[in-house]
């Protein structure tokens, strides 16, 4: 029965100039039977512009859940399908992935057409080191969250990258300044566009653009990684040591004497007094 399944086509699609779009993207979404488009109305303006007439499907966030048992429904009975989303791969910080993983569940082909992603494109126009990242999409709305999840990766020693919208650019880049300290950072927006910007500085440098210019358009933000090592909160295996050794593992760790005896005495499950008469014997 599989032979006969269609093929589900993940589309890279253009994040600014049209131009941007593979020959191979177009000879796709000119084949298939069926493209699932995040915004119809969005897209359309695209396949116009290439002269595609295709059936076109909504797949949203909003529906992507029940969109894509039909799609594959669709796919089980010999359709081929192709997913795009307004911009970039879809899947990043876009409808995609639900779909993506049902159809490779259900045994039907999935393959991807390259193209662009605003989160490498952005990173590399930064100048900061690329070679080693961490992409971490919008963050949580709201704020408590938002921190929480800042703290959770204040030690990230990778590049980090996150997209964020012009409503909340400012309160973003004040969390990162408090949670994550005065980093190099770098905000791309309008990337292959003719009014492409790059503003690049310290988060603090940034973030005063941002107070004296409004907010406009969807930008990718890069932030250096931290510079600090993570502090080790796991303890060794203390069974492997002697008293003595374990007492200097706490003194090494800047506790007084006093303090790394009673937390000796305390992990091996005996007196103070026992962890004094070895040490002074």
């Amino acid at each position: 029965m599989m032979k006969n399944f269609g093929t589900l086509y993940i589309v890279g699609t253009p994040i600014g100039n049209l131009e941007d779009i593979t020959f191979r993207a177009v000879r796709v979404l000119s084949e298939v039977d069926l493209i699932a488009a995040e915004d119809t109305r969005h897209s359309i303006k695209l396949l116009n512009h290439l002269k595609i007439k295709k059936p076109l499907i909504s797949y949203h966030d909003n529906n992507r859940i029940s969109r894509a048992y039909e799609l594959v429904k669709k796919l089980k009975e010999g359709n081929t399908v192709a997913l795009i989303s307004d911009a970039g791969m879809p899947g990043i910080s876009d409808p995609g992935e639900e779909l993506i993983a049902l159809a490779i569940k259900e045994g039907i082909k999935v393959t991807v057409i390259p193209g662009c992603t605003a989160s490498i494109a952005g990173l590399i126009l930064s100048g900061l080191p690329a070679g080693r990242f961490a992409f971490e999409g919008f963050l949580p709305q709201k704020r408590s969250e938002r921190i929480k999840h800042l703290e959770s990766i204040k030690y990230e020693e990778r590049t980090i990258i996150f997209y964020e919208g012009p409503h909340r650019v400012k309160d973003m880049l004040r969390d990162c300044l408090s949670e994550l300290g005065d980093r190099s950072c770098a905000i791309a927006r309008e990337i292959s566009k003719i009014h492409e910007q790059v503003i690049r500085g310290s988060i603090s440098e940034v973030l005063a653009h941002f107070e004296a210019n409004e907010p406009r358009g969807e930008f990718v933000i890069i932030i250096e990684g931290s510079k600090e090592k993570a502090p080790d909160t796991q303890k060794p295996d203390f069974s492997q040591f002697t008293i003595e050794e374990h007492v200097n593992y706490y003194m090494g760790q800047g506790y007084e004497k006093m303090d790394a005896m009673k937390l000796t005495a305390k992990d091996r499950g005996i007196s103070k007094r026992d962890v004094y008469r070895v040490i002074n014997s």
